[in-house]
Formats: structure tokens, sequence, C-alpha cells
């Protein structure tokens, strides 16, 4: 039997001004496909002129400043509609793709065609959904009982892969892409016999579980964070009236 978790997979990575999924913007992104484990990757990369400051603390993480965006980086427009594009690609050539916390990147890239191309993710992909794979949600339901955080890095130390260069958007989406290779290895018995678009249904009710528990725990240590179920990608917030 063919393994899913061998062949054919893609991975989508940001890096942004903020965590704002509704406000911040995107500064770079990069799509990785690999047609089998192991074999040779190809990247496309983007840098992105956002239009607005970056502020010091997102400087920080990813390194890309002001000066660096204003002098080497593109306008926002043609760079998310040609994301869109090669995501629909993806879709097309029915390859699965990894999105690392699915809901920020898609969320964000969803919101960015909607101020700068007057579209959404969904047009571009013809109302029908990504087959994604999001190691954070895979991972936090397979080893549910396991203690520690789960952002990349960590998972990255947990399956042992290599992180060489930890917020570049290239280098964090082919690192996803190597955690769901490793998951799917180390799970298999739960996992091969699943196609990828059986799990990307079972990660939507399993994201949803892990946020009522998060929202739980929220409520019993007094914080009134709220935490959004929707899983692959959030619905846009109603027009204030």
């Amino acid at each position: 039997m063919s393994r899913w978790y061998e062949g054919p997979l893609a991975a989508f990575d940001t890096e942004t001004t903020g965590v704002d999924v509704e406000q911040d913007r995107i500064v770079s992104a990069a799509l990785v496909v690999q047609e089998c484990a192991g074999g040779r990757v190809r990247a496309t990369r983007w840098l992105v002129n956002p239009g607005i400051p970056v502020p010091q603390g997102a400087v920080e993480v990813h390194g890309l400043t002001d000066d660096h965006l204003q002098r080497h980086g593109r306008w926002p427009a043609p760079v998310v509609e040609e994301i869109a594009r090669a995501l629909a690609e993806q879709q097309r050539a029915n390859r699965p793709v990894v999105v690392m916390n699915a809901p920020f990147d898609l969320t964000l890239l969803d919101r960015e065609l909607r101020r700068h191309r007057a579209s959404s993710l969904a047009k571009y992909l013809d109302n029908r959904p990504l087959t994604v794979l999001d190691p954070r949600v895979l991972d936090k339901h397979l080893d549910r009982y396991r203690k520690g955080r789960r952002t990349l890095t960590d998972l990255c130390a947990h399956y042992g892969i290599e992180l060489a260069e930890a917020h570049d958007a290239a280098a964090d989406a082919l690192a996803s892409l190597e955690v769901v290779r490793a998951v799917g290895r180390r799970f298999a018995g739960r996992l091969e016999r699943l196609t990828p678009t059986e799990l990307h249904t079972l990660q939507a009710v399993w994201h949803a579980a892990q946020a009522r528990g998060l929202q739980a725990w929220f409520a019993r240590n007094g914080s009134e964070e709220a935490v959004d179920p929707h899983w692959p990608l959030r619905p846009e917030l109603p027009a204030a009236a």
C-alpha cells in the first residue's frame, strides 16, 4: 500500500508583521514541493514590502527590516495573487499542503487577498478546499498527553528534524513538511490507511476539540482570551455596523 507520508507533499509558510490575522501583513512567504521522501526540494520564495512599518518585535523574530523590505520587497498585490495561484496549482495536482498552524497562515493570506485583490483564497481555489496537513494538530491529537510546547522548533526537536534557519519561511516550510513525514512514520498504524483528504476532514474535528480544551483551560485560569475553533481557515469577521 502506498503511504501518503512518503509521497508528494508541498508546504507553505509566511513571516509577518505580527500575530493578528485581521490586521498584520505578510513580509515573506515560501512554498516548497517534494515529490517523495528524500527527494529534491523545489522552493519558491516571495519577499514583500508590506506598505506599513514592521514592528521591532517582528524584526527580532525574522530579521526583515523596513529598509531591507523597501529595497528588495515587492508590492503585496501581485505577490499574494502569485501565492494563491501557486496553492491552487497544488490543489489541481492533488498534492497535500503542509501548513504549520494553518489557521494563522491561510487566514492571513486570505485577508491579504481581500485587502489587495478584492478577492479571497476560496475564489482562487474555485471554492474547493486545499488538502491541508497541519503538524501541530496531528501531533497534538496523536500524542495528546505529551507535556511541553508544540511550536515548530519543539516539534523538530521531538521528531529529530533539522531546523537550520528558524523563522526563514522556506526553512520553516521544509521543516514542517519533514515533521509531517516523521509523524506519519511514527504513527503509521493509525494513519497509513487514511487518505490525506480523510485526514483533512478529521483535523478540522480534532482542532475544534483542541480549541475547546484550551478555552476551558483559559477559563479555569481566569483568562478571557478567545480560542477560534475553525480550521484550516477562520471565517471572515462580520463588517462593523
